[in-house]
């Protein structure tokens, strides 16, 4: 210890070792330069109550463990491994510290006064003396080996520390780094203590180190596969059953019934608001023939809608025209509504509402379309789930943006499909919009609401991509008997972060690292990248490979490289969605439209067709019809579909036929005289002014019809040309 101009400065340093003992070494620091470093704070820190948390400047941690009360004690952790140092700052001179083979100088008491007004400190100082000296005047005597001081003005000083007038006693002025009590936890970082969970903390296992493939994991117990129902079509596969029986499986009697009545209804609305357009009863006939010609439409593709009507070649198709004309084909689709128009009323004055229903508009078709998927078929063990957009570009809040799907722009779908043959069971639309807070993640709680675990039972398997994917997922719906196996990021809550025996960074083809909690099993694959897996029902390697093109020595050949058994599983079994998606999207109905709700109208009725296929499918492995050496492919189903939806539709009861209307002139009577319109004739020809009494019936168009000229004539010849 050294005296320079009646100040001393003391620096602890503080080494921890793997013990729990922590030797304190004690040296003088007389520069003055010290306390130019840490200005005086401006906070107050009388009241003994309360202890400020270190400032961050000094470079402590907020969540250290030993920044507590004095009053309080709480029990320590166990010491890290590591060894730290703890790092400098400033902070009050220890309790009774002794320094062994050492002297203090005795300044007087003003300057000790005014080095205490300098030193300010928040944080708890537990020091052990190394050695204690012979007791003198000089030096102050002990009065345990450990107290704790905090100090942050002369009035709060310890006694045996506070400044007396006349003492002969050094008071240090500074302390630069912080000290330790024995047994005391080293400093922790705040990203360690916030690390995510590991399984040598919730699990069992080793904790903190990735396997590879030559060490043995433990076969997990297969599931008992106990369905609701037996697997495959729900309703009686022993009769025949055409393309539009199981058609209407989907699009009931009563559906259909009720579409009818609001389009109707619809249309009735617009006609009382003004709106000029030739409308007609919509009947049951009609209605199956505007859905025959809807099909068609996904079978003969042509530019624009008003094609399939035109009588020049190459676009003189006989159907539809000779079936539907062209006006009333709009008019149907123009009104077409799925709910009821009152109805819609009354939830658009709930708009900004917890009572506001976003789906109202498609309700009627959207809930029995869902309920009508899950009563007539039961999947088989291998489930998955996906997002499926129906595209569209509307400015409406329900439309989302997927930049890894072909069809970006659209609204979403929630889907869960059959894996083995693309059976849509169920799906909900994604509206972003949370009506109640949800306690779980939005991935979780879809996959909830798809699994209706009484219609489908136990034993099932589900596949999921990373978007879906959680250990607590699949640790709840494998409490529930069902399993699970998906990608995850490494970066997910729950995923092991330890880095022991983890994958290098340039890993050969074929490497596996796998780590097991309990049922978690979390393996990591290199392929052309590494691949992160979690299952529940997979061991991790049990010997399998996969043929890969790699190249050797220059020359490209095929070599077989180790693989996960997961991996193959999910490569299996997670196409589900795809296939589904896949089968709508060859003969899709879907056509641009101003209304949201008929884009998902299109969407529905895909659905049901091909739902309707599959079970044709299906049905076809329980009956062997004679007539039939194969099921039919997609393509000759709608073709069958379209058929037998014309013949319904001719055998239904129709309405008396009206008489025909024709071409015939007649005069405008407004009943006090004749009046007079400019023809339609001369003002496509540019001659303008031209007024005529005369319109023909079925047009209704004014046309000139005099004995020196004749519009009407030639209006009706040009029209023929048109056609």
């Amino acid at each position: 210890m050294s005296d320079e101009e009646g100040q001393t400065c003391y620096t602890i340093e503080v080494v921890l070792g793997d013990d729990t003992e922590s030797n304190v070494s004690v040296s003088d620091s007389s520069s003055e330069d010290e306390d130019l470093l840490y200005p005086d704070d401006t906070e107050d820190t009388r009241d003994l109550d309360y202890v400020p948390p270190p400032s961050s400047r000094y470079g402590i941690d907020d969540e250290d463990e030993d920044c507590e009360s004095p009053l309080t004690s709480f029990p320590r952790p166990p010491p890290t491994r590591r060894k730290t140092k703890a790092r400098r700052h400033r902070c009050s001179p220890p309790v009774d510290l002794q320094t062994s083979q050492s002297t203090q100088t005795e300044p007087s008491a003003s300057s000790a006064t005014s080095q205490w007004k300098k030193a300010r400190c928040s944080t708890l100082v537990d020091v052990q003396p190394s050695q204690s000296p012979q007791p003198g005047p000089s030096a102050p005597t002990p009065t345990s080996q450990q107290e704790k001081a905090r100090c942050s003005t002369p009035e709060d000083v310890h006694p045996s520390l506070s400044p007396q007038s006349g003492s002969s006693t050094a008071t240090p002025t500074s302390q630069r780094k912080r000290a330790r009590s024995p047994g005391s936890s080293t400093p922790s970082r705040k990203s360690s203590r916030k690390r995510r969970l590991t399984f040598a903390e919730n699990g069992d296992g080793d904790g903190d180190k990735w396997q590879d493939r030559e060490e043995e994991d433990i076969k997990p117990t297969p599931l008992r596969f106990m369905p609701a129902q037996k697997p495959g079509p729900t309703f009686d596969t022993s009769t025949a059953w055409s393309p539009l029986s199981l058609f209407q499986l989907f699009f009931s009697a009563s559906v259909v019934k009720t579409i009818i009545e609001n389009t109707n209804a619809n249309a009735a609305k617009r006609k009382e608001a003004g709106l000029k357009f030739k409308w007609e009863e919509l009947t049951v006939k009609d209605f199956y023939t505007f859905l025959a010609i809807i099909v068609y439409t996904g079978l003969v593709s042509v530019h624009h809608r008003a094609d399939y009507w035109r009588q020049q070649w190459p676009y003189n198709f006989s159907f539809p025209k000779e079936k539907m004309s062209r006006d009333r084909f709009e008019a149907i689709l123009w009104s077409l509504h799925l709910s009821d128009p009152k109805e819609d009323v009354e939830n658009e004055k709930k708009r900004n509402t917890a009572n506001y229903d976003r789906l109202f508009k498609i309700k009627p078709l959207y809930n029995e379309m869902v309920s009508a998927c899950k009563a007539n078929f039961q999947p088989y063990q291998n489930l998955s789930i996906d997002e499926r957009m129906v595209a569209s570009k509307a400015r409406i809040s329900m439309k989302q943006y997927v930049k890894n799907k072909p069809t970006k722009w659209g609204y979403k779908l929630f889907v869960l499909a059959d894996s083995s043959i693309g059976y849509t069971w169920n799906f909900n639309v994604y509206t972003d919009k949370t009506e109640s807070p949800m306690v779980h993640s939005l991935s979780y709680t879809a996959v909830m609401n798809l699994m209706v675990f009484p219609l489908l039972g136990s034993g099932y398997t589900l596949y999921t991509d990373h978007s879906y994917t959680s250990p607590t997922l699949f640790t709840d719906l494998s409490k529930k008997n069902i399993g699970c196996c998906g990608t995850i990021k490494k970066h997910h809550n729950g995923f092991p972060q330890t880095e022991t025996n983890d994958l290098p960074k340039k890993a050969e083809r074929g490497d596996i690292r796998w780590m097991r909690n309990g049922k978690l099993l979390f393996v990591k694959w290199m392929d052309t990248r590494e691949v992160s897996m979690c299952s529940t029902v997979h061991r991790s390697y049990s010997g399998q490979t996969v043929k890969r093109r790699v190249k050797e020595a220059g020359v490209w050949k095929f070599k077989s490289i180790p693989v996960p058994d997961c991996v193959l599983d999910y490569n299996k079994h997670m196409g589900g969605v795809d296939l589904s998606d896949a089968l709508i999207g060859f003969y899709s109905v879907r056509r641009k439209t101003m209304k949201w709700y008929k884009s998902f109208f299109f969407h529905f009725m895909d659905i049901a067709v091909v739902n309707s296929f599959l079970l044709h499918t299906e049905l076809f492995k329980f009956r062997k019809d004679s007539t039939l050496k194969k099921p039919l492919s997609q393509k000759i189903f709608r073709e069958h579909l379209v058929k037998n939806m014309m013949e319904f539709a001719g055998a239904s009861v129709e309405t008396p036929p009206r008489p025909r209307t024709t071409c015939m002139p007649l005069f405008y009577d407004n009943g006090e005289g004749r009046a007079r319109k400019h023809c339609k004739k001369c003002q496509n020809d540019g001659i303008s002014r031209v007024k005529t009494a005369v319109y023909c019936r079925k047009c209704n168009v004014p046309l000139c019809l005099s004995s020196k000229k004749n519009c009407f004539q030639l209006w009706h010849d040009g029209k023929k040309d048109r056609l």
